[in-house]
């Protein structure tokens, strides 16, 4: 892990990054294209999981809450090993936007905690979710060591 500051810009570059690569998921299991590789690429580009500990919390789990390491995590976003695990990232999405962001960005931490509005291909009922992120780098890239996430009513 290296301690290279970064800014609010890069962050708000990454949780594009991140959204995008969700739904690419989601639009390569809709064409028939290896979608299980989208969303491994997606883990390893996103996530630390070959850097360091990761904590992962995904949106909707209940009987399973975490999924601290990665063929857990591949299994929340692609469906697989879990058995409540539907495929988080091939429902698919349509759109998803960050609506509220907040901060603490210095020389010991990397934080974002904020909302985002997720528009499903097949209906107009918005998914709200609240996040947090704790973000290291590793090789020059941003990666989630810590990710929480929850439904928001």
């Amino acid at each position: 892990m290296q301690t290279q500051q970064i800014d609010r810009n890069d962050v708000k570059n990454f949780l594009g990054s991140w959204a995008e690569g969700i739904i690419a998921i989601g639009s390569s299991y809709t064409e028939g294209d290896d979608y299980r590789e989208k969303a491994i690429s997606f883990l390893k580009n996103h996530y630390a999981f070959a850097h360091d500990e990761v904590l992962f919390k995904p949106t909707f789990t209940n009987e399973i809450l975490f999924r601290n390491d990665f063929d857990s995590a591949l299994s929340y976003f692609i469906g697989g090993d879990i058995s409540e695990d539907s495929g988080f990232a091939i429902r698919p999405w349509k759109k998803i936007e960050l609506i509220e962001s907040n901060f603490i960005i210095d020389s010991s931490t990397n934080a974002v905690m904020g909302a985002l509005e997720l528009l499903p291909y097949d209906d107009e009922n918005i998914t709200k979710i609240a996040f947090t992120f704790i973000l290291a780098i590793y090789d020059n890239h941003i990666k989630i060591r810590v990710h929480h996430s929850s439904p928001l009513k």
